[in-house]
């Protein structure tokens, strides 16, 4: 048995739980080789994703700028979202207050899950603001819309996102957080251009993700991020680096915002 700190163990766990209820399949394809269905780049570009047969266990197969997508967590996984001692692992006050909200905002939790952030938002929000809670799982959309009934709570509104669409308003939203969310994201490119879309000026995107500099942190690999990875991830669809906050215990808060005159590294050449 591993000797780990205990203050490490639910981590552990967590990140054991997250393996064990993934919903993506491990694709096993000749490297390079991609399903017909997948996205990719117009003709003569540069395609956006590679799929290699050898790959971390925890992962898809699928890499996105040299980087493997993850496993997604199942509806299983509802009371690990909701579990006692998240609160002082994630410090979700901290998260909330870089945000900076202000009240009458329009914000979207992306990958919403449980709605553990989506309620805290709509609190900042207040009542002339409004929280898009978006997830692709119907069962996570219910506990959400179950919650905000037993709450007495107005200003959250399911929506139902798509793997390459998370289907938010265009030009409309003053804020998009997403916490332990991105690195799973099957269509990463396709997910952030719509969200790049769905930006007020002015609007930011805040990325919530466990520190892969730092060995210490008990998370699997494919379950980090590095600043610079993010940061390579962002340009690649228009969002520049405002900002990064290291304030939480295992995670990185990064802020960005819409950038201009920007080239997609999946152009034609």
């Amino acid at each position: 048995m591993l000797n780990v700190p205990r203050g490490k163990t639910m981590v552990l766990l967590a990140a054991a739980f997250m393996a064990a209820t993934a919903m993506v399949p491990r694709h096993r394809l000749p490297a390079g080789q991609a399903p017909p269905s997948a996205p990719l780049a117009g003709a003569g570009a540069r395609p956006r994703y590679e799929y290699r047969a050898a790959h971390d266990p925890n992962g898809t197969g699928r890499f996105y700028l040299g980087r493997e997508i993850a496993a997604v967590m199942g509806p299983g996984g509802l009371a690990w979202l909701d579990r006692p001692g998240r609160e002082a692992e994630e410090r979700p006050d901290v998260v909330i207050d870089a945000i900076d909200l202000r009240g009458g905002e329009l914000v979207a939790d992306l990958g919403a899950g449980s709605g553990y952030f989506t309620f805290r938002l709509a609190a900042k929000a207040g009542k002339c603001g409004k929280v898009l809670a978006v997830d692709i799982q119907d069962e996570m959309l219910a506990a959400i819309r179950q919650r905000a009934a037993a709450l007495r709570v107005t200003n959250v509104e399911e929506v139902k996102g798509a793997e390459t669409d998370p289907h938010l308003p265009t030009g409309a939203l003053d804020v998009v957080l997403m916490v332990d969310v991105y690195h799973e994201l099957a269509y990463p490119y396709e997910v952030m251009t719509h969200v790049r879309e769905a930006l007020k000026p002015g609007g930011r995107v805040v990325l919530v993700e466990y520190r892969k500099e730092d060995p210490r942190i008990a998370i699997k690999e494919v379950h980090k991020m590095s600043v610079d990875q993010l940061t390579k991830e962002m340009s690649a669809v228009g969002l520049v680096r405002l900002r990064t906050l290291e304030s939480l215990p295992s995670q990185h808060i990064v802020v960005y915002r819409r950038g201009c005159g920007f080239s997609s590294p999946f152009a034609a050449q």
